[in-house]
């Protein structure tokens, strides 16, 4: 395949950036108002940051709950997490070339992120999602709730996956990857759900070889607790361990691969009234919690209202008590990296040296080009769930 030319690189980098400049600006400003986009206006005109480490909590203090925000579509994250967007979308269904079937006309096509009709294209053009961009210095775990993503990515691999399935990428010194979410259905809606949590690489892996594993909704273990009288507390494990349950192993060269980090990612499910104890993690970690769905949710005494997310101190057990109504949340917690981020658009390294030098391989390299016929290409209209990873192996979920 032949290199691409200046002007296709510069609008792949121009692309990616729209979108990973929103999580740049999330990393030190606080997320805004729930009915208020957290993009800029323009995403792409944010530069580069560069961030100190940030210091854990004052761990003299009493109080569990260290503070707390409204929740926008993109969530603010500690060290070793970047950030966490939270895509909501109620597609309608799908027309022959799996894209909306109503009309895309007053959208800022190729970077629309204002929610119409209740759902957003992003960059894609005909079926709504993120063509291919570059990645480098970090990873992407990606958990889909609801509906199908479609991954193709510079190594050759691809996957479809959804319904709890999680995907996680190490970018390490460069992948190029899409992002597509094919509305199969022609008859009915085709709503989506997932979170994508960016989790920082330690100076000494950024350059690491990339790297894609799945984790399938059926292999993710569930740890689930009654209280007293009966009401239940289910945590999925994508990362970390829940007494004695597991998650599955992450890519070899993650943070949360070594258990002295104490990377956790969980999201747990709470029935109405339910009583449940948050364990204490490691002294020096930082744990947040995201509460996106519910009402009345009490924590160490607290009310902690939904659309929130809240700084807990990882050290002390926290007592919850759910409302009237199910309540959930994800957890992200871990131990800080502690080295300098320097981030711009798709790339995040330790110096701004080190960005100019992930510019100019990308240009040179392309991370490996592109084997691909289209920048967003869709696996076909079968829902079914696969990965063919580079190497040509496949995989399918076992169903149980």
């Amino acid at each position: 395949m032949s290199e691409l030319g200046r002007r296709d690189t510069l609008k792949i980098l121009a692309s990616a950036s729209a979108a990973a400049a929103v999580g740049c600006r999330a990393a030190d400003s606080p997320a805004s108002g729930a009915d208020t986009p957290s993009h800029p206006s323009s995403p792409a005109s944010t530069g580069s940051t560069d961030v100190t480490t940030t210091t854990t909590p004052d761990t003299a203090s009493v109080n569990p709950i260290l503070g707390g925000e409204r929740l926008g579509f993109l969530w603010r994250t500690v060290d070793p997490f970047l950030f966490c967007a939270h895509h909501l979308d109620r597609y309608p269904a799908g027309n022959a070339e799996f894209g909306p079937t109503v009309s895309l006309a007053g959208r800022n096509m190729g970077s629309d992120f204002e929610v119409r009709d209740g759902f957003r294209m992003y960059h894609g053009m005909v079926v709504p999602g993120f063509p291919r961009h570059p990645h480098r210095g970090f990873e992407t775990v990606t958990v889909v709730r609801e509906g199908l993503l479609d991954h193709s990515d510079s190594m050759g691999a691809a996957a479809r996956f959804g319904g709890g399935d999680v995907q996680w990428i190490t970018a390490g010194r460069g992948i190029q990857h899409s992002e597509m979410f094919p509305l199969l259905s022609s008859v009915n809606e085709n709503p989506l759900e997932l979170f994508q949590i960016w989790l920082n690489l330690p100076r000494a892996d950024k350059m690491v070889d990339p790297y894609f594993t799945m984790l399938w909704n059926e292999t993710i273990a569930r740890a689930v607790t009654r209280d007293e009288a009966g009401r239940a507390t289910e945590v999925a494990v994508i990362a970390g361990r829940l007494g004695d349950t597991s998650a599955p192993p992450p890519p070899p060269s993650s943070w949360a691969s070594a258990r002295d980090n104490d990377v956790a990612i969980w999201t747990v499910k709470l029935e109405p009234g339910a009583h449940f104890t948050l364990p204490a993690a490691n002294a020096g970690t930082r744990r947040n919690i995201y509460l996106h769905q519910g009402a009345g949710l009490r924590a160490a005494g607290r009310e902690l209202p939904a659309g929130h997310q809240f700084e807990l101190r990882a050290d002390m057990a926290v007592d919850m008590v759910n409302g009237p109504e199910a309540s959930e949340f994800l957890l992200l917690q871990g131990k800080p990296i502690g080295e300098p981020v320097a981030q711009h658009g798709p790339f995040v390294m330790n110096t701004r040296q080190e960005l100019q030098q992930a510019y100019m391989d990308f240009q040179r390299t392309q991370f490996g080009g592109w084997p691909w016929r289209a920048d967003d290409p869709v696996h076909g209209a079968t829902p079914e769930r696969f990965a063919r990873h580079a190497d040509g192996r496949e995989e399918r979920p076992v169903r149980g």
